[in-house]
């Protein structure tokens, strides 16, 4: 369990670091996302971002721990 939640953390941090690059990509602005822009208030739920990062993390978790 230990050695899974460092590899949790390593990939996160690793993610974090390349996210500037990503975001030159589009990740975060794909069609699908939902922006609402209100006088003082700005709402960003990124749904088909989120679901393009869940897709690929499952077939890299599947592929590492498939036997």
């Amino acid at each position: 369990m230990s050695r899974w939640l460092i590899t949790v953390g390593v990939i996160l941090i690793l993610l974090g670091l390349i996210w500037p690059w990503l975001s030159k990509l589009g990740l975060g602005r794909l069609p699908g996302d939902i922006v609402i822009e209100r006088d003082n208030v700005r709402f960003y739920f990124p749904v088909t971002t989120s679901i393009l990062i869940s897709l690929v993390l499952s077939v890299v978790f599947w592929l590492l721990f498939r036997k």
